[in-house]
């Protein structure tokens, strides 16, 4: 009974990031995209593209979830086939509720400088995105492609769809100008580092542990982790002893947590902590639910 509402808890909690994530890029293409006249990459620079140039030719005026919404729906599909069925209806859930807000919420001007929009906008957008990923959804578009070549390769690939925006930004060049482009690039560019920073879960790091408790750490890593680990023995040539070295790989986000549990069982191991590029072979990401 206990762990079940530990567990309703956890998804309250999870709820109510995911709805704070998806307000905040809400308002943020109400205030900083729009004033600052930026093209945003994936679905939703598509989407303003396709408002601006009904706007400009036809001077109709489309709804955000007119375009949005359709254009997410078979991502979301193959998001909810591929990725994890609660992942799915979370992102549903985030892309409906940015869609409502963006066209029901009045712009807010915060500033018309493009400079300063793309900068704050692109550091807004990539926090909101963290908490959405963080909280179990997406907000959709070139986020579920990145999710699922995340899913595929075992590492993080927001930086490569980064590369694939540019043939919208292309677009919106041609279309209106080569400035707006200039500070579109700028913005996405901190969004994804950002991003980056924040959602660490396909950044994997490598542990190497030197310790008297190598069974008791084992434990801990695996209990934490799910992760496997290799035993190697050496000389201490300090204290000329035989020492244990325990070798695993953790993701990035499990770090704080699998060190707090050695420092458990062991408050004298050694920890060395190194970043790994890229791992071939088997590992143990914790699926999405």
């Amino acid at each position: 009974m206990q762990q079940q509402t530990i567990s309703i808890k956890k998804e309250i909690l999870k709820i109510t990031v995911m709805i704070i994530g998806s307000i905040i890029v809400a308002l943020n293409i109400n205030s900083f995209v729009h004033f600052g006249n930026i093209v945003p990459g994936g679905f939703t620079g598509i989407t303003i593209l396709v408002q601006r140039l009904f706007l400009t030719v036809f001077d109709i005026t489309i709804p955000f979830s007119i375009i949005y919404l359709p254009l997410n729906l078979i991502p979301a599909v193959i998001c909810f086939k591929f990725i994890g069925k609660r992942f799915a209806i979370y992102s549903v859930i985030s892309i409906f509720l940015t869609s409502m807000i963006v066209d029901f919420v009045p712009y807010i001007e915060l500033t018309n400088e493009s400079l300063l929009a793309s900068i704050f906008g692109g550091i807004v957008n990539g926090f909101a995105i963290s908490l959405c990923l963080l909280a179990g959804a997406s907000t959709g578009g070139t986020d579920f492609i990145s999710l699922l070549m995340s899913k595929k390769y075992g590492k993080d690939t927001f930086n490569y769809v980064l590369f694939g925006n540019a043939a919208i930004l292309i677009v919106a060049g041609a279309i209106y100008s080569w400035d707006s482009v200039m500070y579109s690039i700028i913005y996405q560019y901190v969004s994804t580092q950002i991003l980056h920073t924040l959602y660490r879960r396909y950044q994997k790091l490598t542990l190497f542990i030197i310790t008297d408790k190598p069974e008791k750490v084992y434990e801990q890593i695996k209990e934490c982790t799910n992760h496997g680990a290799t035993l190697f023995k050496g000389l201490g040539f300090y204290q000329k002893k035989e020492r244990s070295m325990v070798y695993s790989v953790v993701s990035s986000d499990e770090l704080h947590l699998v060190m707090d549990k050695i420092n458990e069982v062991d408050k004298d191991a050694f920890i060395d902590v190194i970043r790994t590029e890229r791992i071939v072979g088997r590992f143990n990401d914790r699926p999405y639910q």
